[in-house]
Order: C-alpha cells, then structure tokens, then sequence
C-alpha cells in the first residue's frame, strides 16, 4: 500500500513538473511585429534652429538647456529585406523599399529614440543595429552620454560598427548603392572587407570602448565620407583624446598605423619615384612587429622593429628593366626611407593631440609598471606625457615577388 502511494506522489511531482513545459509561447512577439532598426545616424542640430519640442520624455516649462540632436533611424521593413540577390520585375509601380527611414529630434539619444517610438506603431527594438554614423560635429563634443547609453542598453552588440562621418551623418540612410538593396547593410558590407582586404583594422564599437576604458591606450573610430553620393570612401582613422575627437588621417596612413601594430593581411600599396628606375609601386603582404621599451636618462623609450613583406606590383618605366638583386635592394632603401617618413609624421601628429592610438602606454605599464605606478595617476596624465615620448621606428623590407619573368 505504501508503495503505490509513494509511485502516485512521484508521477504527481512528474506531471506537475512537465505541465509547466505546456504552456506554450504565452509572451511571443512575431518578428513582423517589432521594428528593427538596423542603421542610425546621430547629427548635431545648429542653435538657431526651429525645431518643435515633440514633449514625449518631458513638459515645455522644463526649460532643458541642452543642444538638440537630429537622429536617423533605418527600420526594416517586414518581407522586403531580401535575402538573397535581388531579382528583376519586381515592383509593378509599388514601393520596394526594403528600409524605412524615420528622423526624429531630441536633446540626448535616449530622449530621441523615445520620440522615435512615439511615432512608430511597433515596439523598437536594437537587437539588429549593425552600424552607427555619428558626425564629426557630434565627435568633436563629449560622447560620454552617447556611449553610456549603448554601453547600458544590452541589444546593442559589441560588433556593431562606429562610424565618424565627414559632413552630415544622416546621408549615409539615404544611399541607393547599386550593390545591395539596403543601404546599412551596404555599408557594414564596406567594413567586413575591409578588414579581409587589410584596408582597416577590426576596430568595432567595443574595441573602441575597450581603448578608451584603457589609461595607456586611446580610442580611433573609421573616418568616412560621401562620395558621388552613394559610394562610401574610407578616408582614414578619427582618433581621440580625452573622449572627443581630435584629428584625423589620411588614407594611407591607415596601412603605417596597421604596420606598427602588426596587423595583417597587408592590403595597401605605394606609389613613388625610385632613381634610377622611375616610379614603382609597391604592395605590403605581411607585417612583422615588435616593440621594445628602453630607458634613457630616467625616461621611458619606445622601438618599434618593423618588417615588412612587399611584392613589386607595377613598373611604369619598362624600357629601364629592374632584373637583378642589387636593384631590388635599392627600391627597398627608398623604400624604406620613405615609409619611415610616413611613421615619424602619423606618430607625430597623434603626439600633438595627445591620443596615443598605438597603446604605446600599455606597453609601458606591463614592462615598467614601478615607472607607471609612479608617474601615472590616471588616462590624462599619460596622453600628456605621451606628446613627450621618445619613439624610434626601425624598418627592415623585403621584396618577396617581382611579378612575371620576362622570356
């Protein structure tokens, strides 16, 4: 008796266990029904501006005295993202467009994207926001309220990509590339190969955030612009010092910072004019890179011992052949001469706006830290006493590949 008692209690337990797995999806939310955004664009708003307050977070008497910015939101339209390559026939007159673009204004990001639900039938959802353009007026401001809000809003993925816009930032959510339908897609498609390619390093929104959360490293964000209106050029690195933007660079100065930092595949090439042979042009494959810290006279000394693996892309002087290795080796030394020159010149301009893009300063406190712990008290103190830093770059080429042998 005891016994059938005891199976009764235990399939009792069992069922009322199991009965919580029957409930089914009681809070599904389709996919249809949720508004994905998958691009933004955050723009300043001049002062003298007429912009109506919408009121959604807040009363007209709060007198808010802050400067407004303009958000551009790129929502998904459910069934016309395609998956695939576009076909052609489509439209018969209906309006194909795969995205939504919706512009909304408040005083903080937060504040904007409040408004923005304000005027959107489906709850918003980040989950699918793959690329932010921020403009280089918004860049130049502190950015402490901007990444606070995404580093806290938990559908924000570490990989999305951070962009600095040349000019206005809300541009870019209008772009009809020829290449793909939606245009944020477009673009994110533009900075995945560029890291394949060696174009630009893999330098998403938490890479950046991981920099400027470092006291002996500064953030860089990709510096982008519009051009013939649909194509996206990269145009260089946005590099930071104290959380703002401070300068930029110019494209090939993205392929030297890789070069000091090691960063491969190699994807740039040079242009120049060797005596002797007339202008050449050189492409880096490979990168090798080690940094050492010395000190001189109590002071901390950094050298970078670079190599570089190069092939011989193109000749223009075909009637002064370049067919022995005593010529490559003078193409190298020009070579190297030159790139070195663009080094000395990117390292010092980031020392003038006291943004240490390298994190040289880590290098410092791993291999120094009683200098460190001594001289640094926190993230400003080592952008200052990085304008001062010694820095020697040492370069060794080699060119590996000459092309075609001739017959």
């Amino acid at each position: 008796m005891n016994k059938k008692i005891y199976k009764r209690v235990v399939l009792i337990f069992i069922l009322s266990l199991m009965s919580g797995l029957l409930s089914g999806c009681w809070d599904q939310l389709e996919i249809e029904d949720r508004a994905l955004v998958l691009g933004l664009s955050i723009d300043s708003v001049p002062p003298d501006s007429k912009i109506n307050d919408d009121q959604t977070t807040h009363l007209k008497s709060a007198n808010i005295n802050l400067p407004k910015i303009r958000v551009t939101a790129q929502i998904a339209v459910p069934g016309r993202v395609p998956l695939g390559p576009g076909s052609g026939g489509e439209g018969g007159g209906v309006n194909q467009n795969p995205v939504w673009v919706v512009e909304v204004y408040g005083y903080t990001l937060d504040d904007a994207m409040n408004n923005l639900q304000q005027q959107i039938s489906d709850p918003r959802y980040l989950i699918h926001l793959r690329v932010i353009i921020i403009s280089e007026d918004i860049a130049k401001k502190s950015m402490n309220d901007l990444n606070d809000y995404l580093r806290r809003n938990p559908e924000v993925r570490r990989r999305t990509w951070l962009l600095v816009s040349e000019g206005e930032a809300a541009k870019f959510m209008n772009i009809n590339p020829p290449l793909q339908r939606v245009p944020t897609l477009y673009i994110l498609s533009t900075m995945e190969k560029a890291v394949t390619s060696g174009k630009f390093p893999a330098d998403y929104i938490g890479v950046f955030w991981s920099a400027e959360s470092k006291w002996g490293e500064s953030g860089y964000l990709p510096y982008v612009s519009l051009h013939q209106e649909d194509n996206i050029m990269i145009k260089g690195l946005a590099y930071f010092s104290g959380g703002v933007m401070v300068g930029s660079t110019i494209p090939i100065e993205i392929g030297a910072y890789m070069s000091m930092k090691g960063i491969n595949p190699g994807g740039y090439s040079d242009l120049f004019y060797a005596d002797e042979f007339g202008p050449v042009m050189l492409k880096v494959n490979d990168r090798f890179t080690r940094v050492k810290v010395h000190f001189k006279e109590g002071k901390p000394h950094i050298t970078y011992n670079l190599t570089l693996e190069a092939a011989l892309d193109e000749h223009l002087r075909s009637d002064i052949p370049i067919d022995s290795s005593r010529s490559l080796e003078k193409i190298e030394d020009i070579f190297q001469k030159r790139v070195i020159g663009i080094f000395n010149h990117l390292i010092k301009e980031t020392q003038q706006a006291h943004s240490d893009v390298f994190g040289m300063g880590e290098y410092i406190r791993a291999y120094a830290p009683s200098y460190w712990k001594a001289n640094i008290r926190d993230k400003h103190d080592w952008e200052q006493q990085y304008s001062n830093l010694s820095i020697e770059v040492k370069l060794k080429t080699h060119i590996d590949r000459v092309g075609l042998k001739q017959n």
